[in-house]
């Protein structure tokens, strides 16, 4: 299995790394490539792709790791 890293961008998307496929709800690619930004604030009019409009929506969102 390739590796494959997500890192979830403070106030911004999803950042996929690695050998990504992104596919559809039927099972078609919609996208394959190194690296794919997934929307997360929920105004991307691409969606399931990021298209920046994070940032006019003010979007806030930290990601941090939980203490043990």
């Amino acid at each position: 299995m390739a590796d494959i890293k997500i890192q979830a961008m403070k106030h911004g998307p999803l950042v996929v790394s690695g050998d990504v496929e992104i596919l559809d709800s039927d099972g078609q690619l919609m996208q394959a490539g190194k690296q794919v930004a997934l929307c997360r604030c929920g105004h991307s009019s691409n969606k399931p792709f990021c298209d920046g409009m994070h940032r006019k929506a003010g979007f806030q969102s930290y990601c941090t790791k939980m203490p043990s």
